[in-house]
């Protein structure tokens, strides 16, 4: 069985540990003042067991987990 999971940003394209996206959307981060804007590139995403989410580190805000289907592969 494969155990490989499926993971897809806004448009379909497949996304990898590693990867670069860019935010298509303005994100207000809960918990903090920080808001991403859209256009926000982030760097070295790592993936989760989820296929809809991915964790990453963006600008001052670390440990970051983001919706796939607010992200469009750079």
């Amino acid at each position: 069985m494969d155990d490989e999971i499926d993971t897809r940003d806004c448009n379909g394209a497949p996304l990898q540990d590693g990867d670069s996206v860019t935010l298509i959307k303005d994100l207000k981060v809960k918990g903090t003042s920080v808001t991403l804007k859209r256009g926000t590139m982030i760097k070295n995403i790592r993936l989760t067991l989820s296929a809809e989410e991915i964790e990453c580190n963006a600008e001052k805000v670390k440990g970051l987990v983001l919706k796939t289907c607010f992200l469009k592969k750079a």
